[in-house]
């Protein structure tokens, strides 16, 4: 009986169905694991927390206050006043450099090198004083030392003992250095040279400024349409139909036009690269990683392709910070040489900016596609014109999509969502007009940008999108947990499904989904997977303090996804649903436990167990609130 009453009120609680075994109570949940860590002797540092030499802080989102029952008909809204938000505002942002406060200068690192900063320079060069302060060392080996034969940190590595002599001088192996000689293991990087010029103003975009030309010719008439359409801008045809030269090329009377309107083919028409003539990529029947903003870096990329992503994006980039050269915007482009097909998203409000930065991108950096990013919900985003502001910008979003068409060597795809409001689709509007404007491939996000992630994703609705895209490839996004989710969604016309939230959760789908099965993954295993990543995350961000804090940082973000995960075996109704919440449960064993906890500080412990402790008065807040378990 109390089994039965229990399964009804897990219904409709929307958590998932676990095993009446596993049941378990918030308290009895806590008190399991707080006596399992302190049994293994809980240290944070090297010295107990307990004699008050290391402060955490570590916050807790603050606990979603009760919706108010609805008057006159009117929205509901929380207590304050306020609607329910995504995201925690303004967070607390430490960075990484404030944890160590003696640090040890690069020209001595650089054992080669000069300090350029003579008696001025504000860092350490007194190696045995560093040694001295320098904080314990969190493991024997170094993995950027076993993988590459040397580390390029040296006595700042938080592994050092594993190749630095009793002298202090560093080691290395010769063979594997030897091995990775002249190979460029992630590409994309931001130059100094390129980023003075950038910065300075001095990179020249010649074909942006062809296609500019045109929109500024015609900004009081409708603009370009391109594609053989008559608008008011001229456009000679031949008796088939076919333009020679679209009106993006058209110029004003008072100048010579880039090429001849009218006439037999110029040496421009020929060597200009035809749209037939781009790099073709085939996304259909493909596993998409899509682009996720914070989670969704190198690190995690590179764990995805492990279990078979396919496509795999770099995270948001914004623009005009591109066009900028700022050093943090250009590393959401950086690409590893195990992403065989990789593209980068970028968002923007302007034809100018947009345009430009295609052609940057184009110029500068390897990559296999390029996405445009007019479905982020975010007010930031959205506001501005940009995100979802773009599907109801048509024009404008017209003009971007044909202006880094035109200067483009790669397909361009588009990332969008059903529309702005809930019970207002538009999606079903544009795609036609996509089509014309000549995108690779449409992503629809089964969702609209007042839903953000709340409810389930309308794939009726996507269904009906795809066949209107054809023959434009259209992949589907939303909800997508398991392989059953992912077989129901090859059902509809879409030609390949994108994860996004699902891969967070548990990045193993794609194996489950390529091999149809469910997988009960252990505890171990899911240990063995945030190695992995931290191994990575030492390799992209580095070994010293600096790095393994931002290592850690990003590690408790995922974490703040990947407790969501409910093991198979512990369900009694496989598989779990996304917009299921977890229920409190006891694991198999204790690191299955803990690996449920949604308290922060339990992220921390296993953040702990594989970059050591954290530094004094450390603190993280996680970014999202996950109202899609409302």
């Amino acid at each position: 009986m109390e089994t039965a009453e229990r399964r009804a009120d897990v219904a409709v609680k929307g958590e998932a169905a676990i095993k009446p075994e596993f049941h378990t109570t918030k308290e009895k949940f806590h008190e399991f694991i707080d006596s399992g860590w302190q049994e293994q002797g809980d240290k944070t540092s090297e010295n107990d927390i307990a004699d008050g030499t290391n402060e955490i802080s570590v916050e807790q989102p603050e606990p979603k206050k009760p919706k108010l029952e609805p008057e006159d008909g009117k929205n509901t809204w929380k207590p304050d006043g306020k609607r329910l938000r995504g995201q925690n505002k303004s967070r607390p942002h430490t960075k990484p450099t404030t944890y160590e406060e003696n640090r040890l200068c690069v020209s001595v690192i650089q054992t080669n090198k000069e300090c350029i900063h003579g008696a001025k320079c504000r860092f350490m060069h007194d190696i045995a004083e560093y040694m001295a302060s320098k904080p314990a060392d969190i493991g024997e080996s170094c993995y950027l030392y076993d993988t590459f034969g040397k580390c390029g940190y040296g006595l700042a590595c938080r592994f050092a003992k594993a190749h630095t002599t009793p002298d202090f001088r560093t080691t290395e192996k010769a063979d594997l250095v030897k091995a990775y000689e002249g190979r460029t293991v992630v590409k994309n990087s931001l130059s100094k040279e390129l980023q003075n010029r950038l910065r300075k103003r001095s990179v020249a975009f010649k074909k942006s400024t062809e296609y500019l030309k045109t929109l500024s010719n015609n900004k009081d008439e409708k603009g370009p349409r391109g594609n053989g359409d008559v608008c008011k801008a001229e456009v000679f045809a031949d008796p088939k139909g076919e333009t020679h030269v679209s009106a993006e090329l058209q110029a004003s009377p008072d100048e010579q036009p880039p090429v001849k309107t009218v006439g037999p083919l110029t040496d421009a028409d020929v060597i200009k690269l035809r749209p037939c003539e781009k790099k073709q990529v085939d996304f259909r029947d493909k596993l998409y990683l899509a682009p996720l903003t914070t989670c969704g870096n190198l690190p995690f990329r590179r764990v995805c392709k492990r279990f078979g992503a396919d496509i795999t994006c770099g995270e948001m980039a914004m623009c005009t910070n591109l066009l900028q050269g700022q050093q943090s915007e250009w590393a959401l482009l950086k690409r590893h040489e195990s992403e065989d097909l990789f593209g980068v998203q970028v968002e923007g409000c302007f034809p100018d900016t947009m345009t430009r930065c295609a052609e940057l991108i184009n110029s500068y950096t390897d990559v296999d596609f390029v996405d445009i990013n007019s479905g982020c919900p975010i007010d930031l985003v959205y506001k501005k014109g940009a995100g979802c502001g773009l599907m109801t910008r048509t024009r404008k979003f017209e003009q971007i999509v044909k202006g880094m068409n035109y200067v483009l060597d790669v397909p361009l795809t588009v990332k969008i969502r059903t529309g702005v409001h809930e019970k207002s689709n538009i999606a079903h509007k544009l795609i036609p007009e996509m089509k014309n404007w000549g995108v690779s491939m449409i992503t629809l996000h089964g969702r609209s940008r007042e839903q953000r992630y709340t409810k389930l994703a309308d794939w009726d609705y996507i269904n009906t999108c795809a066949k209107m895209a054809s023959p434009v490839p259209l992949f589907g996004n939303g909800d997508i947990l398991s392989y059953e989710d992912a077989m129901k969604a090859r059902e509809t016309g879409v030609s390949g499904i994108m994860i996004a939230r699902g891969a967070l959760i548990k990045p193993w789908i794609f194996t489950e989904i390529k091999e149809s099965r469910h997988w009960d993954i252990s505890s171990g295993e899911r240990l063995d997977i945030l190695k992995d990543f931290t191994n990575f995350g030492l390799e992209h961000w580095g070994s010293d303090t600096w790095g393994v804090e931002k290592t850690r940082t990003f590690m408790l973000e995922w974490l703040s996804f990947m407790c969501r995960y409910i093991p198979v075996g512990l369900l009694e109704r496989v598989p779990q649903k996304i917009n299921e919440r977890p229920p409190y449960y006891s694991g198999r064993n204790y690191l299955e436990s803990l690996m449920a906890s949604q308290n922060v500080g339990d992220w921390v412990r296993i953040s702990e167990m594989l970059l050591g402790p954290v530094p004094k008065k450390f603190n993280f807040l996680p970014k999202h609130k996950a109202n899609a378990y409302k």
